[in-house]
């Protein structure tokens, strides 16, 4: 019981009025549950000296009012208990999707998308349960025992010893079934996760699915989790009901003893008929407890197994978060950028090494290389997605990591190398960083990037819904409806992290055209494989196993011979070949 304490009362402590008065009426509605056998007793007795209609009349009244009263306050019981649970359900819902968001895209990388959706769906839903009905019946099987108890014990404390006599065997039976129905639960939650995770997957590639005929092979392994999870269940269901049988039996025969020697007491005179009906009355009332007792248990255990599940979950910590004391960027931001002597380390191997760059305010820089030398990971050390292992990184000479992140990347537009688009309209997607913006913001934003043409050609506009990550646009409308958001965030610096490589040339020529005026008194980072891309930038870099191999403008390094010389010649004669 500590250890439901120590879960329960953190959670309930911001609810404590609605659940204090909840428990207020569960104390009025099993003192007045108790009070009815007192007042059957009394009425029995009574007529023991003679049939008295009045007496019959007050006590049939008592009774119907005392049940009227006990009704009202069962009711209130329930609406507030249960409402508290779903207010702390709420809560928890609201804490852990708050979480969710300030974790690393490692911990993502890391994790299955069916296991964190599970804890915080199925699981919570369980800790509800063990909040709302377990605790509830829980108390009230407590004080209900406790009642009857100390009733039966002032009439005849002979006959309750008797009564009471299963109970330390009803305790060992709940302890040592309530930890197999924790063991069993907590595994069918698992294979719970892993059932989400492998529908989740298929949902996601289901195009690759299709591609590779592998329906029938995906089919095959979600029956077999779907056999497993339904022997486990089955297996679980077996344990919970063999608690039912084994209480109802310990009170079956605690209430044959009672009647037994009861009814012996009774013809020795040692009780009263009152007495005695009192007494097979309350073995009644405690029938419903203890077989409750069993669900509630259950409740409890199930409960347990799954908060355990969730608080793994809140446990873990962000990589990456705000400064105890962070400092506020100089108002208006310039966008300068320097990167000093940074190294990121992904365990043993290096992304980047030594890496020195300064970045003028409203200049662009070019980043260009081989896939894998490390042109991601220098852009994503800007909105600190990741942190530099060794070095720092600077934004108009402040180093980052005192930086709010939350300020910081309101200063960042990011295109992404991955596009990703949410289950909304066209236009919800693209003001994504600017909610306010108004629809003649959007239509500007889209315009310059190139989207203008497509949005006239679609049924409802900028109002189309694009499908779950925009399933329902090609890869080039993703990257540009991409651009277009990064557009309207209007931010002093622009990052693109390969944003072109789904347009063809002439749509990157009228982007690129669109995107001079935008970048124009703009700190701009370009990553592209594309030289036309790129040859404008003030600042070129090549990227070659994470170090920097060459730089310069788009003339010095033709000129050089290097790679940048070999790509560019490359791609002039593919453009020559294309054009003859």
């Amino acid at each position: 019981m500590r250890k439901v304490l120590a879960i329960l009362l953190p959670l309930m402590k911001p609810h404590r009025r609605t659940i204090g008065l909840g428990l207020g009426a569960l104390v009025m509605k099993d003192l007045l549950s108790a009070l009815q056998p007192l007042l059957i007793r009394h009425g029995i007795d009574s007529l023991a000296s003679g049939f008295v209609p009045s007496q019959i009349a007050w006590l049939c009244g008592g009774l119907l009012a005392l049940s009227a009263v006990k009704g009202l306050f069962q009711y209130w019981m329930r609406v507030l208990m249960i409402g508290a649970s779903r207010d702390i359900e709420y809560d928890l819902r609201k804490n852990i999707f708050a979480h969710l968001l300030t974790l690393d895209p490692a911990y993502y990388r890391g994790s299955r998308t069916g296991d964190i959706l599970a804890r915080a769906t199925n699981d919570l839903n369980a800790v509800r349960m063990m909040l709302g009905p377990g605790i509830m019946y829980w108390t009230e099987t407590a004080l209900t025992a406790v009642l009857v108890a100390i009733v039966m014990a002032w009439t005849d404390w002979k006959l309750t010893l008797i009564a009471l006599l299963p109970t330390p065997l009803v305790s060992v039976a709940v302890i040592v079934i309530g930890r197999r129905i924790h063991t069993r639960f907590e595994s069918i939650q698992s294979l719970f996760s892993d059932i989400s995770s492998r529908v989740q997957e298929n949902l996601a590639g289901v195009r690759v699915v299709r591609a590779y005929a592998r329906e029938t092979a995906e089919q095959e392994r979600f029956e077999e989790l779907n056999d497993k999870f339904v022997s486990q269940n089955i297996s679980l269901g077996l344990t919970s009901s063999m608690l039912w049988p084994i209480l109802e039996g310990l009170i079956g025969v605690s209430f044959v003893v009672v009647l037994w020697v009861g009814g012996y007491r009774l013809l020795q005179g040692s009780i009263t008929l009152g007495d005695f009906l009192m007494f097979t009355v309350y073995m009644g009332m405690l029938g419903w407890p203890m077989i409750a007792l069993g669900w509630v248990v259950n409740l409890m255990q199930r409960g347990m197994a799954s908060w355990e599940r969730i608080e793994k979950l809140m446990a873990e910590r962000p990589l990456i978060a705000a400064p105890a004391n962070p400092v506020r960027l100089p108002e208006p931001a310039r966008g300068e950028i320097s990167i000093e002597g940074v190294t990121v380390e992904h365990g043993a191997a290096e992304a980047l090494h030594d890496v020195t760059l300064r970045i003028p305010a409203g200049s662009t820089l070019a980043v260009v290389g081989h896939t894998g030398c490390g042109k991601t990971t220098l852009v994503s050390l800007l909105p600190r997605l990741l942190d530099p292992t060794r070095g720092t990184v600077r934004l108009d000479g402040v180093d980052l990591r005192d930086l709010d992140p939350a300020e910081l990347r309101r200063r960042i537009a990011f295109v992404p190398q991955e596009t990703f688009l949410f289950s909304a309209t066209l236009a919800e997607n693209i003001a994504l960083g600017a909610p306010n913006a108004t629809r003649a913001d959007i239509e500007r934003a889209a315009d310059a990037a190139g989207l203008a043409a497509d949005i006239a050609s679609f049924p409802d506009g900028l109002e189309t819904k694009v499908g779950e990550r925009g399933i329902t646009l090609s890869g080039g409308q993703k990257q540009r409806t991409a651009i277009a958001r990064a557009i309207l965030r209007d931010a002093p610096v622009l990052i693109l992290d390969d944003a072109l490589s789904s347009v063809d040339t002439i749509t990157e020529e009228r982007i690129l055209g669109s995107l001079e005026g935008l970048m124009h008194g703009r700190t701009t980072i370009l990553i592209s494989h594309r030289v036309s891309t790129v040859r404008n930038a003030d600042l070129i870099v090549v990227l070659e196993k994470g170090r920097i191999a060459e730089q310069g403008t788009h003339e010095e390094l033709t000129a050089a011979g290097g790679y940048y010389a070999d790509l560019s010649d490359k791609q002039k004669l593919e453009e020559e070949l294309q054009s003859a």
